[in-house]
This record gives C-alpha cells, structure tokens and sequence, in this order.
C-alpha cells in the first residue's frame, strides 16, 4: 500500500487503484451550524501548502466561511505497516464566537454495505439483534449513519470490509479518544462513526453528533431504551486552537470476516493495556474471593452448595450462578489459600449435590430451588458450562484427593445425551449458545476414547465455524438476558474452537479460535477511559481489561476474568506475549471494586448507559455509576476459576 499526501488531499492505494482518500469536496470539514437534529452548513477546505520536516508530512490550508476562517494543519507520519498517524488542528481566526459548529474527520472507502464493525456496539449491522428492537442497527443503504460517542467503545475504531478481487480489504479509521472541547452538552466526548454513501462508505470522527437504527442525535441509554442527543455542537472562541490525533489503516487481501482484525491488533498496540501498575494484586484478589465464595455457603438436610444471590435460596449451575465452579476451583488453589477449615468437605459435597440434578429430555435442569426442594429451568448454555467445571473437577482430582466418581457417572450421561442430540440430522442450534457444549464433549472424548463424543464435538465445531467466520452471522446468544451480538457468544466459540485444537492438534482449529478472539477482543477495553464524577471515580477505576457484554447491553462486567486462561494461552500459541500480558490485566483490573468482605457490584457504566431503575446521579447523569447491590455468584466464581485455571497453567499473575 503506498500513502500519499499532497494538495489534493490523502489517499491510500494498491494495485488495484485507490483504496481510501480524502472526500472529493475537501481533506477538511467543518459544519457551521445544526438543524433536523444534526449538523449543516458544512464548509470545506483543500490543502495549499506542503511541505516534509523529518518523517512528517505537513499539510496547511484554510477552510473559509461566511464568519470567518479556520486554518487547518494535519501532520501525517508512518506508524506501522499499513497504519498512517495524524495530528489534526482547527485554529478559528474569525473575531467573534462560534457555535453550533461540528469538527469532522472523514475518509471514504469502497462500498462496504453492513460489513463494518464499531466494537462493543456494531457488528455487520447486528443483524441477530436486530429482531429484539434492543440494538442499533446498520443495514448499508444510502444515507444511513452509525455514531457512538468513543467512551462507549471498548476499542476506539470503526473498520469496514471492502471486497476486492475474491478478497476483502479492511479499512479502519482509529481515534485517540477525547473530550470535545467546547462541547454544548455534559459530557460531550468525541464520536466514532459510518455514513453509507451512494458509491462508497464514509468513515468518520465528529465532534459530538450521534446517530443509530435510523435515528439522528439519540444515544442508547438502557437494554430498550434511546434518549435524545440533540445539539451536540461545540462553541469557539476566537483565537482557539482544537486538536485531533487519529490513525487510517489499511490491510488488504484478507478473508470475508476478517477485515476488522487487523484493527483489534493496531488498536491494542496503539492504546498498549499491558501494564498492570496500580491494580490490586492475584493473590489478594484471590483471598478475598474465596472468603467471600465460602460466606455463600448453604447447607441443610438436602441439599448443599454456593448461593447465587445472597437474598434468595437458589444454587444454580452455570451463567451468572456458577456454583459449580468452587467444587473445581477452591481445591486446585488451596495451596496458596489460607486455611479454611472443611474447604475440601464443601468442594467435594457441592458437586455431589449437584449430580443429583434432575435430567429432562434433552439434558439437565440446571437451577435447584431450595424452598421447593426441586430442579427446574433448561438453559442450555449453562449445562455445557456446568460440565466443563465438572470435567476440570474430575482432571484435578490426582492432584486435591477428592473422588469424582459421581461426577464422572453424571457427565458420562450428559454428554451422551448432549451427543446423541448434536448427531441427529435436525440439529441446527438457534444461536451460538451451544458452542459452551463443544469443550466438555472434547474432554470426555479424550478422557473416555469415545467416537461419538468426538464426533459430536467435531460437528458442532465445524457448524459454528462455518455459520460465523464471515461474519454474515456473527457470534451471538451467549448470554441469557439478551439476544443480540455478544461478548459471551464469540467466548463460546473460542473456547469450543481451542478445546477442538486440543483434541485433533488440526491447525485450522486454532485459525479459527484465534478468529473468534479477535471478535472477544473488540469487547475488552484497551484504555482508561475518563469518568465523570460519582461512585467509580471516587473509587478511582481503571476500566483497562474490563469488557462490554454486548450489543444490548452496553456496561462492563467482569466476565473478562474467565477468558482471561484461554486469552493467555492463546497468545502463547500465537506468538503473542502482548496478548499473555492482556490476560493479566484483564484478571487483576477487574478486582478494584471489591470490598471488605470480597464482595463487589457490577453493570459498570462507563458511558451513557445504565440498567438501574434510575439514574445515580440527580441531574440524571447516567455515566460513572455502577450497580453496587448486584453480585450474583459469578462475580466471585470467575475469579476463582480463572485462578484455578492459571495456577494449573504454572502463569503468575503478580
């Protein structure tokens, strides 16, 4: 790919032509005033100067209007192969002030139609959840916007997928997140966006203006609920000096899904999230969370194990219950625990209990209501994450002497259940829930040399590879409050493609889980993203490692701590320590808000987004709080497993 900067503007070409550039009306725009909810009045602007000051190339220009001047300047340089850096500045020299004005960045690329990602909010135009009314969408047509303010993007870049001689071609506009100066509105930071054009598709930053699903200046502020940002102009004085950095790339060449990849790694190597200065360590995160799993201990004549609420009577397996996770987990890390009288006798009897779970016809019940004294619920993604910590129980056993001879009687018989349901010729699973099955499967087709179970697992693999990696469909259904493109459905994926490659050692598995990582990796959040005053400033929260749950629901969560094992492992296998460093920062990260009593909350909103009945701030701010009472199991059990996991894996975390 050659760059080129000159007085006719940017662009990027290759072979087959021109590939990005500058918009033909000008390399500069600005809108000098705001109507129908958006901004108009734009003036445009060429460069009239240029001119070379050691790896940089310096445009100069004007852009006029009827009030006055803007004089422009962009600084280009090299940053990487197929990455191209720019500092932009607006000097304003009219003599009064100006406002209902909108600083642009804008490229434009081929025709990329849905094939664009906005991680953590767009995927392909989410065309999953787009049933649910819950989500924005993008379906391509001419004229359509997607804009999302950059704090709400765990990764701050829009890419688009070109097509180009049987291949594709990515092409991601990357921005250094930011304020915007001057802005109208509280709280009015940057967007990130795409404008689909006639001929073409438009990627750009803008300061302020958000768009989704058709609708101009909304932004989603709940699970089904978009409020009005309307008048998100910024005012400047005369004299004003304004500033942008961001970065154009291009890879071409690449495979149908996979033009947003590139993207993942630039971005993580741009905003570098490695360091783990100033977060709390493994070690203590792990004591408070086991002091904290043994306090949701519940015992009586019948039954026996962890609590998922701390207010209500049910032990639930898998999802946000995962009270099968400390019968595998407490055991393994007991070593480096302090003493904890009965913690074997607990871990032991809370996965007897659990194998008494009733079976249905197609698998198990997975909540045991303890008022009623019965199993209920089918929730089938919790059942594949419910054996495989049972089968991970099962390995350890050699290594925390407990007898995991009623574990493996149960898992034989759902897993053969699960198999004997995948081989049938009408199995077609809804979403990528069923991927959470592959890697139990795996594992008791190595444990047990049994055909059917690899042939299960294989064909459910090979149905999720095939469904997903182009991203017609990407990833979704993993959790069980949404139905929508989601952190939890490409986890899965992940997971099952990597147990794949254990068991077959077929590289293709691994092309294929490390395909699903990157789609992970646009949810995990590669920066520190500025909060406003309330309960997570005053807490002082670094949100580097957390990660966004998904199209609907845009909060962080800690769910990151689970992924992290597989995260690291995978960057070992890929050759990637930046990757083996991400994991420790994603375990450690999310360990900030825990308490005395090694409880914490969670639905972290780091952007205008809350699933509260009400905004925590009187003004009705609805950015910088988090829900400090919602602490299901899993925000402990996580922790745990994950630990268990790195331990066994000999990777320290501190």
């Amino acid at each position: 790919m050659v760059f080129c900067a000159d007085v006719h503007g940017i662009r990027v070409a290759g072979p087959g032509g021109v590939v990005v550039s500058s918009p033909p009306e000008g390399l500069w725009s600005v809108a000098m005033a705001w109507q129908d909810r958006w901004p108009t009045g734009w003036c445009h602007g060429r460069p009239e100067r240029v001119r070379i000051a050691g790896p940089w190339t310096i445009l100069e220009g004007a852009i006029r209007t009827a009030a006055g001047a803007w004089e422009l300047q962009d600084a280009w340089r090299s940053e990487a192969p197929g990455v191209w850096r720019c500092l932009r500045t607006w000097r304003w020299t009219g003599t009064a002030l100006v406002s209902r004005c909108t600083l642009a960045v804008r490229l434009v690329t081929g025709a990329a139609g849905d094939r664009v990602v906005i991680p953590g909010c767009l995927y392909c135009g989410n065309p999953s959840g787009a049933r649910s009314g819950r989500v924005p969408v993008f379906t391509g047509q001419p004229g359509e916007r997607a804009f999302f303010e950059e704090h709400r993007l765990p990764l701050p870049f829009v890419a688009a997928e070109v097509p180009e001689n049987g291949t594709v071609t990515g092409v991601a506009l990357h921005a250094s997140p930011s304020p915007a100066p001057g802005g109208h509105l509280d709280d009015q930071w940057w967007s990130v966006g795409v404008e689909a054009l006639a001929d073409g598709t438009e990627l750009a930053l803008l300061s302020g203006p958000c768009a989704a699903s058709g609708q101009r200046s909304v932004v989603k502020t709940g699970q089904d609920r978009w409020e009005p940002w309307d008048e998100a102009w910024i005012e400047v004085a005369p004299g004003t000096t304004l500033r942008k950095e961001f970065a154009v790339e291009v890879a071409a060449g690449l495979d149908a899904g996979s033009g947003f990849r590139p993207a993942v790694r630039t971005s993580l190597a741009r905003l570098a999230p490695t360091s783990v200065e100033g977060l709390p360590t493994a070690a203590e995160i792990v004591q408070a969370k086991a002091r904290h799993a043994l306090g949701r201990w519940y015992e009586d004549d019948a039954c026996c194990g962890f609590l998922k609420y701390p207010d209500r009577r049910f032990i639930v397996m898998g999802w946000c219950g995962q009270a099968a996770a400390p019968g595998y987990a407490l055991p393994v890390l007991a070593p480096v625990l302090d003493p904890y009288p009965g913690l074997h006798d607990k871990a032991q009897r809370s996965l007897d209990f659990l194998c008494t779970a009733a079976f249905h016809e197609d698998g198990f019940h997975t909540w045991y209501d303890i008022d009623a004294r019965r199993w209920k619920h089918i929730e089938v993604l919790s059942e594949g994450q419910a054996m495989l910590n049972l089968f991970r129980a099962v390995q350890a056993t050699p290594r925390t002497g407990l007898d995991g001879r009623r574990w493996e009687a149960f898992l034989r018989r759902a897993c053969a259940m699960h198999a004997g349901r995948i081989l049938r010729s009408t199995w077609r699973p809804v979403s990528t829930n069923e991927a959470f099955l592959v890697a139990p499967l795996a594992a008791g087709a190595a444990r047990y040399g049994d055909t059917l179970l690899r042939a299960a697992a294989v064909k459910a693999g090979e149905h999720y590879r095939d469904r997903h990696r182009s991203l017609r469909e990407p990833y979704w259904g993993g959790t069980l409050d949404a139905s929508c493109e989601d952190k939890e459905g490409a986890f899965a994926a992940m997971q099952a493609f990597l147990a794949l490659f254990d068991l077959t050692a077929e590289r293709s598995w691994l092309a294929a889980a490390l395909h699903a990582l990157d789609v992970v990796l646009t949810y995990c959040v590669g920066w520190d993203i500025p909060l406003p005053p309330g309960p997570l400033a005053d807490r002082g929260l670094k949100t580097r490692g957390w990660t966004a749950v998904s199209v609907q629901n845009m909060h962080l969560d800690v769910y990151g701590v689970l992924i992290a094992p597989d995260v690291h492992r995978l960057g070992a296998l890929a050759g990637r320590p930046d990757l083996q460093r991400l994991a420790r920062v994603m375990f450690r990260s999310c360990g900030q808000l825990i308490d005395a009593d090694g409880s914490q909350g969670e639905q972290i909103e780091q952007t205008h987004y809350t699933q509260q009945p009400r905004a925590f701030d009187p003004s009705g701010r609805r950015r910088g709080g988090y829900s400090e009472h919602w602490t299901v199991f899993w925000i402990t059990a996580h922790f745990l497993n994950a630990a268990a996991r790195f331990h066994e894996m000999g990777v320290a975390l501190d």
